[in-house]
C-alpha cells in the first residue's frame, strides 16, 4: 500500500506524474484504493493477474 508521494520519493518521478499514472492504472482496474481519503493505493487482483501474465493488455483497452 503506497501513496503517490511515497512512490515519488523513491523514484525519479514527480508526485504529480506518479498520481497521473496511478489514476490511469485505477481506470483499468490494475490498482485500487486501500484508503481513498488518504490516497493510498494497492495492487488489485486484476493487477496481480496482469503481472502474472494471466491478463492480456488487449483486455485492458476495452475497459478504458
Amino acid at each position: 500500500m503506497l501513496t503517490p508521494r511515497l512512490l515519488a520519493d523513491n523514484s525519479d518521478y514527480a508526485r504529480t506524474t506518479v498520481r497521473e499514472h496511478l489514476l490511469e492504472l485505477l481506470d483499468h482496474g490494475l490498482v485500487e484504493y486501500y484508503d481513498e481519503d488518504a490516497a493510498v493505493y494497492q495492487l488489485s487482483d486484476r493487477g496481480r493477474a496482469y503481472l502474472a501474465g494471466d491478463l492480456d493488455v488487449s483486455e485492458l483497452d476495452d475497459d478504458a
